[in-house]
């Protein structure tokens, strides 16, 4: 494929991949259970080069305790019809450190889903990629109306 192609993909820089993930809040972790992986939604918020998120004692918590994980975020720029990806990689540890949590819940990382999700998860940035692409028409494969590619042709 020609690299200047408007249909070639466009591999992402770190520093760009971190600012999209600063421009989200919710993403999807990717954890190892069992020997299986699952996916789990996190709201989370970028701070100091790495990712926070908080969760209670569960199946996230104890999986990212014992191996290493994985946040995906995606979205779609309406006014260039370009999609985007973007996936973190490495070990999260729990935040111990009193300074360090009381930092984290300054960042007003309030979970979406009610219970308790009182304790705070960093995930170190081992891995950072990401792929700028041209979205295909929403017609070609019949994209539901609220897709946000159909304002594009409408």
């Amino acid at each position: 494929m020609n690299p200047q192609s408007a249909d070639a993909v466009e591999r992402l820089s770190p520093e760009e991949c971190l600012e999209l993930l600063g421009h989200a809040t919710v993403g999807r972790l990717a954890v190892i259970v069992g020997k299986h992986p699952d996916i789990f939604p996190v709201n989370y918020v970028v701070d100091r080069g790495s990712i926070v998120f908080r969760t209670g004692v569960g199946t996230k918590f104890w999986s990212t305790m014992r191996d290493p994980c994985a946040l995906e975020i995606d979205g779609f720029e309406a006014g260039s019809g370009k999609a985007w990806s973007v996936v973190a990689r490495g070990p999260a540890h729990l935040i111990v450190d009193l300074q360090e949590k009381a930092a984290a819940d300054a960042l007003h990382l309030d979970p979406w889903q009610p219970g308790s999700k009182s304790h705070y998860l960093r995930l170190t940035l081992d891995a950072l990629t990401g792929r700028r692409f041209k979205a295909t028409r929403p017609d070609i494969w019949n994209t539901p109306l609220w897709d946000a590619r159909s304002e594009l042709f409408h």
